[in-house]
């Protein structure tokens, strides 16, 4: 699982310090930059609710197969100074990424119930580990190989390594053909109040750390940092994740609420978006390091709530499709309107107070989503919500 997770962010990550370089070569308006940064973000969110149904048919781990395999050919691909060719990789890897994201939770539901919340803190932490690779390394990769397309194909050597590692150490049995009731799918999960807070939380934390992939390093040059500093700001953001991605479930659990949590993690991003936006250039490294501890922690506590919202892992499954479905497709407005905002050439301030407002939104639906408050089914297979045991 951790293997996996290294590959879920490079593919965005990598992108954001080279797309000066790639906006040069390839002669991209700003509107266009802006629906490249958004295509893989949208796809995550289009490509995540096929997951449970891939699940069903082909099992939970040759789902992941089929997902690692499309990331490699996807990063291959994209690596082209065709535009088209560079459009479509880019969506086809977030639509892998989307998938493989889904299913996570629900193996980690299944095979780790009692450490369930531990345990998405360690693979998240793979994930923001992935992520500061991803953004650390893009620039002098392009340098060392000789160009912005060798340093984003070179990936899909990553993704290429977790397929043969998920191949060889995990079983591929097939799903099984009889279906007891408490492994059967509810109705009405869009009725639901609570999915619904978790889904929007999602989107709304999964947009601030999806507009600092795509475009922290590009609005940081417009502050003028060099790109080299542009890039290794992202990548120690990035790198600092790792730490409250691992510790934030583990605190959160010490408690049933996870509202004041969450409140002080969304605290930290607007906080690190003002210093880097808005503060003098004394703040910017205390702007990363707090950015990145506002959002690890909030992206690993969101994945932790499908969990603890869930009642069993066929529960997680169908939580996790819609949050990460609906969430993402939410999440992909912020890196389009930031790229709207730079093609109407819109001041760092109008940019900030945009990215403000999201933190505002996240935090009042995070007092909604950190409740101690389950979805479970009752008898006639409906979801309801309870308190958790």
């Amino acid at each position: 699982m951790i293997l996996v997770g290294l590959n879920l962010r490079p593919a965005l990550s990598s992108l954001a310090p080279v797309l000066a370089r790639i906006q040069a070569d390839l002669g991209l308006s700003a509107a266009a930059v802006g629906a490249l940064t958004t295509m893989p973000v949208l796809c995550l969110g289009l490509f995540a609710p096929l997951a449970p149904w891939l699940s069903r048919r082909l099992g939970i781990e040759r789902t992941l197969s089929l997902a690692l395999l499309l990331l490699a050919l996807a990063l291959w691909l994209r690596a082209s100074h065709s535009v088209g060719l560079l459009f479509l990789g880019t969506a086809l890897a977030g639509a892998a990424i989307g998938i493989s994201g889904t299913v996570l939770p629900v193996l980690v539901k299944r095979e780790l119930p009692r450490g369930a919340d531990l345990m998405t803190g360690v693979y998240t932490m793979a994930l923001c580990l992935g992520g500061a690779l991803g953004a650390g390394l893009s620039i002098p990769l392009a340098d060392w190989l000789g160009g912005w397309d060798a340093s984003l194909a070179s990936w899909s050597l990553l993704a290429a390594a977790a397929l043969l590692g998920w191949r060889i150490m995990m079983p591929h049995p097939w799903p099984g053909r009889v279906s007891r009731p408490q492994d059967r799918p509810g109705r009405g999960l869009l009725a639901s109040p609570l999915a619904w807070q978790v889904t929007l939380l999602m989107g709304s934390q999964s947009s601030l750390a999806y507009i600092a992939f795509g475009w922290l390093p590009t609005l940081l040059q417009r502050r003028n940092v060099g790109e080299a500093e542009a890039g290794l700001l992202l990548a120690v953001s990035v790198f600092v994740q790792l730490f409250s991605a691992l510790a934030a479930p583990w605190l959160a659990r010490l408690g049933r609420d996870q509202r004041p949590m969450l409140l002080l993690l969304l605290s930290l991003v607007g906080v690190g978006f003002y210093c880097l936006l808005q503060g003098p250039p004394m703040l910017r490294w205390p702007g990363v390091i707090a950015l990145g501890l506002g959002q690890g922690g909030s992206f690993s506590l969101a994945l932790t709530l499908l969990v603890l919202r869930s009642a069993n892992p066929v529960i997680a499954g169908q939580l996790s499709g819609m949050t990460q479905g609906i969430g993402y497709c939410v999440a992909a407005l912020g890196p389009l309107a930031v790229g709207l905002l730079l093609e109407f050439e819109a001041s760092m301030t109008q940019v900030w107070l945009l990215l403000t407002l999201v933190v505002v939104a996240a935090m009042l639906l995070a007092l909604l989503a950190g409740r101690n408050r389950c979805l479970d089914l009752d008898a006639q297979g409906r979801f309801i919500t309870r308190r958790s045991d």
